[in-house]
């Protein structure tokens, strides 16, 4: 499963935003099996425009992560943060292309 989240947080709480969607990107990666993925980048001429490429072993994955305590740490943590949120349901077009480690 491989959606694209696009986020456009409050230019005043940026830093916080930042904080709390690093601190919920690594404990998922590290603590739940099914992400496989979830790169955040920002936009160089406006850092408030985030996206996040989210990859999950399958929509049950998905699902779990929702229920996670980060996750939910994170959601009610930045919901005042947050003032647009789209999620892109994509479809891969190359299935098995994983993503290289340095």
């Amino acid at each position: 499963m491989v959606r694209i989240a696009k986020i456009v947080v409050d230019t005043t709480q940026l830093t916080f935003y930042r904080a709390a969607l690093k601190e919920e990107i690594e404990a998922s990666v590290r603590l739940e099996p099914g992400v496989l993925t979830l790169y955040a980048v920002s936009e160089k001429d406006r850092p408030h425009h985030i996206t996040i490429l989210e990859i999950y072993a399958d929509s049950t994955a998905y699902k779990a992560h929702l229920k996670t305590p980060h996750f939910i740490k994170y959601k009610t943590g930045t919901a005042g943060m947050i003032t647009s949120l789209e999620l892109v349901e994509t479809v891969p077009l190359i299935p098995t292309m994983k993503i290289k480690q340095a």
